[in-house]
């Protein structure tokens, strides 16, 4: 189930648009349908968080954007302009999974390096700032740890000043200190207007700071929309309750409950009519205490979302 795009209105120049999307690859198992006719369009401005999991095709799709990877079939723009070409003018900055820093160089040096680049860079001292490397500026790259060496990259994505960001899982290495800061950062970027999308494993940053999350399975897109409409999508929510000895078999037949599960002195009940559940549940256990109700998570969302179905094999 998906909230489709809406089309673009007339002279509107989306940050991203791709229109029946599709990549192939040949593997001795035979082909792989990486990405299968995605349509996808990203207002200027957005911040969209690209989920699904592993072998769901989200680098490809990032590959194709940047222009790394040619696709198969479909069409893919960049800011109005095929992706070679934006990238070529510097209106885009990528932090991807792959990559190493140049050694033996310091931090500012690299840094500076790439907005040497950019005619129209960010001031080096800001980029440093913005991406708290300032009080490691001198320090070696090839003596960095891993949070350090995300926050170089991070940089080094944002030094051209770009239009638009794109990010494939960037808080991967980071402490939690390191991901709030970087997202303390994304804050800012997003307010003066940049572009930004993000694929991650990490589904509370997705829920936290997109305006919007596209979810991918099986190479096409199953879910589209701000938070709160893809976890509505699946319509489920939870009732916890503390309840003592009760047999969990007759929680199980209560009208509206999917599943229960017994926690020490709490159950929970997973619903399908939360309503219906609940009075049941109090008529049958009155005793029942410490009531909660709540809807799915992003987290539950996307496993319901992404498993594997039949169409998709």
């Amino acid at each position: 189930m998906s909230a489709p795009t809406s089309p673009s209105a007339p002279g509107r120049v989306d940050g991203v648009r791709m229109t029946g999307l599709s990549r192939s690859f040949a593997t001795p198992q035979g082909p792989v349908h990486a990405v299968r006719g995605v349509d996808l369009a990203i207002g200027v401005g957005e911040t969209v968080a690209l989920l699904g999991p592993n072998g769901a095709g989200k680098s490809t799709a990032i590959e194709m954007l940047l222009g790394l990877t040619t696709p198969d079939s479909g069409t893919v723009t960049v800011l109005g302009r095929d992706p070679s070409t934006a990238v070529a003018a510097g209106r885009v900055g990528a932090m991807l999974q792959t990559g190493s820093l140049i050694r033996n160089v310091h931090v500012r040096e690299i840094v500076a390096m790439m907005a040497a680049l950019h005619p129209g860079a960010r001031d080096v001292d800001e980029t440093l700032a913005l991406t708290g490397l300032d009080g490691i500026a001198r320090h070696w790259t090839h003596k960095l740890s891993g949070g350090q060496i995300q926050r170089v990259r991070f940089a080094l994505a944002i030094a051209g000043d770009p239009e638009l960001l794109v990010l494939d899982e960037p808080t991967v290495a980071m402490d939690v200190e390191g991901r709030r800061a970087f997202w303390a950062t994304m804050r800012t970027l997003a307010e003066r207007g940049t572009t930004i999308l993000f694929a991650t494993h990490h589904l509370e940053e997705a829920d936290a700071y997109a305006d919007r999350v596209v979810l991918l399975a099986h190479g096409r897109v199953v879910a589209d929309g701000p938070p709160t409409e893809v976890k509505a999508v699946v319509g489920s929510r939870t009732i916890r309750a503390t309840l003592p000895d009760v047999d969990p078999a007759s929680l199980d037949r209560l009208p509206g409950v999917t599943a229960s599960e017994r926690r020490g002195d709490a159950v929970l009940l997973r619903c399908s009519d939360s309503d219906a559940a609940l009075r049941a549940l109090l008529a049958d256990h009155p005793e029942a205490r410490d009531l909660e109700v709540r809807g799915v998570g992003l987290e539950e969302a996307f496993v319901q979302l992404t498993v594997d179905r039949e169409d998709d094999r």
